[in-house]
């Protein structure tokens, strides 16, 4: 697997429970953020998972779970920034970590799947 890939997921993971620490107490918002703290932490434990799967199919799987956490996570960003709970910088600051983790993990399953079609 790419080690950039788990340094990155729980950078962003981190980055995610601050960001879910700050909407409960700052803005008061308790439904979105359980959300994005959900889906937001999600990727880094699959790809944590990923690190000892017994088969490539199995990696594939869980790289293809964390890529479709990834897309969910940024949806509720989205949301959040769209329903004023997130300035547009405060969105792109974290929008930025996911939209790279997102390229990371579809890199990933694209070239898993094409190894996996070789054997």
């Amino acid at each position: 697997m790419d080690n950039i890939l788990a340094p990155k997921s729980y950078k962003f993971a981190l980055r995610v429970v601050a960001l879910y620490k700050w909407l409960c107490a700052e803005k008061k918002e308790f439904v979105l953020s359980k959300q994005i703290l959900r889906s937001g932490t999600a990727v880094g434990a699959l790809v944590r998972e990923a690190e000892h799967t017994q088969s490539k199919a199995d990696f594939l799987n869980k790289m293809n779970i964390s890529l479709k956490e990834a897309n969910e996570a940024e949806y509720w960003l989205m949301l959040l920034k769209d329903s004023d709970f997130l300035s547009k910088e405060e969105f792109q600051s974290v929008h930025t970590d996911c939209d790279e983790l997102i390229r990371l993990l579809v890199s990933i399953v694209k070239t898993t799947k094409i190894s996996l079609n070789r054997t």
